[in-house]
């Protein structure tokens, strides 16, 4: 399945607390459950005044349904195209 990564601008992002972003986990998981097993949320990282995503999911059009659903910004989505870590140093 196809693999994106979501930027989300939201002012204040780094400033949310532990129940803020609970609240909007709750949020988004519930909205993930109603649109059903063809997207899922992987993980996300929050940093300045964003919110930076990763998700798999058959279309960008199932990933700005879930984002409009969830009142959550969608402002850039991007498909991933390869991932690294370390060890793909490794021969």
């Amino acid at each position: 399945m196809p693999q994106y990564l979501i930027e989300r601008e939201i002012s204040g992002a780094c400033n949310m607390s532990g129940d803020q972003l609970r609240d909007a986990s709750k949020h988004s998981n519930a909205v993930l459950a109603e649109l059903g097993p063809d997207i899922e949320w992987v993980q996300s990282y929050v940093a300045g005044d964003k919110i930076y995503c990763i998700y798999n999911a058959p279309s960008e059009d199932l990933i700005r349904s879930h984002a409009e659903k969830a009142g959550l910004p969608a402002n850039k989505i991007t498909p991933v195209s390869a991932v690294i870590d370390p060890s793909t140093a490794q021969p």
